[in-house]
């Protein structure tokens, strides 16, 4: 199938250091990749490139090309809002703005235009479903999203993110700071929106990743080692290294 995204040979810096070195893959479309591999190897980073987040970090510098549907999001004339738009982010730490449960998933609608009051409605009734939280929240909807728990938060800012209609979602550990049953729910939710969306999901969790992911990405020393179907790279890794690390040999 063609790719979603395409990045060819990235390299990323931060200043001096060579995060990724001649990085290569290519994302399918409605799928969900798993990216893993031991703290430093640039997991990451690879993320806040396919938005372009990695501006936002002083001292950083991309080389390569990051396609998204056979377009260089690096090219000067690629609107950031709307390529964010496109390709929506979810943070390790819930991130929820100084807003109302009901704004915090109405502010991106609102900026891209929606202003129509039933239309947001809906449309926060509906993410908010989404990521099951709906029930929980429906009578405090102006309330402060801080009161929220942090799994509450969390599946906040997913529904936030969700709310414009993104094409492709990034997650980095959303689960890392989750307790067992809002990581279920997050788990379930992450296989469910691969049916509908292109999922990028960064974790330390090895078990995780062959929970929830059709393909997985291993990588060591800002280099992909090895890409593939998750169960074929599980069941039999073709590098020693993959092997090694799936294994629980480091890492």
């Amino acid at each position: 199938m063609d790719p979603k995204i395409e990045v060819r040979e990235l390299n990323v810096w931060y200043g001096n250091h060579h995060v990724l070195k001649d990085l290569s893959i290519k994302i399918p479309e409605r799928r969900v990749l798993a990216i893993i591999g031991p703290s430093g190897c640039g997991k990451s980073t690879l993320l806040m490139t396919l938005n372009r987040m990695i501006e936002l970090i002083e001292g950083a510098r991309v080389e390569g090309r990051c396609l998204l549907d056979g377009v260089d999001i690096y090219n000067p004339g690629i609107p950031l809002t709307e390529l964010r738009r496109r390709v929506g982010m979810v943070f390790q730490k819930p991130n929820p703005l100084p807003k109302s449960i009901y704004e915090n998933v109405a502010y991106g609608p609102k900026v891209h235009g929606v202003k129509d009051r039933r239309k947001l409605d809906e449309i926060v009734e509906n993410c908010l479903k989404v990521v099951g939280l709906w029930d929980e929240v429906k009578d405090r909807l102006n309330k402060s999203a801080f009161e929220l728990s942090v799994g509450q938060q969390q599946r906040l800012c997913i529904a936030r993110a969700l709310a414009v209609k993104p094409e492709v979602l990034l997650m980095d550990e959303p689960c890392s700071a989750l307790d067992p049953m809002n990581t279920r729910i997050i788990e379930k939710l992450i296989c469910s929106l691969g049916r509908e969306l292109t999922v990028v999901v960064v974790t330390h969790n090895i078990q995780q990743a062959a929970r929830v992911s059709d393909f997985t990405a291993f990588i060591y020393l800002g280099r992909l080692v090895e890409y593939g179907p998750t169960d074929r790279l599980f069941e039999s890794p073709v590098n020693r290294l993959t092997r090694d690390y799936i294994s629980g040999e480091f890492g």
